[in-house]
């Protein structure tokens, strides 16, 4: 604790993490006695590949996600998230508040403290920031739509089964606002706008499913199951997915968030340009 500079709790957590082990065996009891021998404690050492945040205030900053990238590390074998530029910039009490798929482009917002990550995190919680997303779907979509259709994570034995989501009427009230922005008749595809009243998981990608407008580029919603597992296996190339989905990244994009903090008023919107994103994303190589 005093090497290191954190608190009792702190070390108990990591412990109970299995980041301290004696003599090559994890130390399995937080409250265990150190004795004498070999000791190894495996410690996060953020990794930056230079990706800045867009937004930078004193309590939170907001990073503008490329397609891709996990925002947070799935093992402790993950070589790179948007968790390590956020702690290698601000500090090992940074951290995300929200997540957004890997393959979903756009802004997340980091809390640069404990304090403002509790705040935030709550904030999400009670529906207090507004989030919006841009999706490029397949077809004519002309009428805006209000989606409300229970979602439901599906029971199975094999956990990547178990990663899709489905309309169910035993699942969770979920609502999700529809606008759309502009047809595109030569590929036949529409952008829209996607409000998610609720926050659960896969939520825009199934309710655009569900009403037959699927996102393009979609490898799990809108796909046959076994190519779904496949891709999520990784058992699938870069050409056959291209073929099933019509681009090479899911063509969804979190393009702003509007809250209020501090009695402060904050609307960040993404700088990124999204439809040349995806125009690329959708040109075969």
């Amino acid at each position: 604790m005093q090497e290191l500079g954190i608190t009792q709790s702190e070390a108990q957590r990591l412990i109970a993490k299995g980041r301290l082990s004696q003599n090559g065996e994890v130390m399995a009891n937080n409250a265990g006695f150190i004795e004498e021998g070999d000791f190894d404690f495996i410690c996060f050492e953020p990794l930056t590949l230079g990706l800045e945040p867009t937004f930078v205030e004193e309590e939170f900053a907001v990073y503008d996600k490329p397609s891709g990238l996990l925002v947070h590390p799935q093992n402790r074998h993950t070589p790179y998230s948007l968790n390590d530029e956020i702690k290698h910039r601000f500090g090992h009490e940074a951290n995300i508040t929200h997540r957004i798929d890997q393959e979903t482009s756009g802004l997340v917002l980091a809390a640069r403290n404990k304090i403002s990550e509790r705040v935030l995190k709550m904030m999400f919680e009670e529906r207090q920031i507004t989030k919006r997303y841009l999706a490029m779907v397949k077809g004519h979509l002309i009428e805006p739509l209000d989606i409300q259709e229970p979602l439901l994570r599906r029971e199975d034995s094999s956990s990547i089964i178990r990663m899709i989501v489905k309309v169910h009427p035993e699942g969770k009230p979920s609502r999700t606002f529809i606008k759309p922005l502009q047809y595109f008749p030569d590929t036949d595809t529409t952008l829209v706008e996607a409000s998610p009243l609720t926050g659960r998981q896969h939520q825009i990608r199934v309710h655009l499913f569900h009403v037959e407008h699927p996102i393009i580029g979609d490898p799990i919603y809108g796909q046959h199951e076994n190519d779904a597992v496949r891709f999520l296996d990784r058992e699938m190339s870069l050409e056959e997915r291209f073929n099933n989905t019509g681009a090479s990244r899911l063509l969804l994009h979190a393009h702003s968030l509007e809250f209020i903090y501090n009695d402060l008023h904050y609307h960040v919107v993404s700088k990124e340009d999204f439809i040349r994103q995806c125009f690329d994303a959708m040109k075969k190589v």
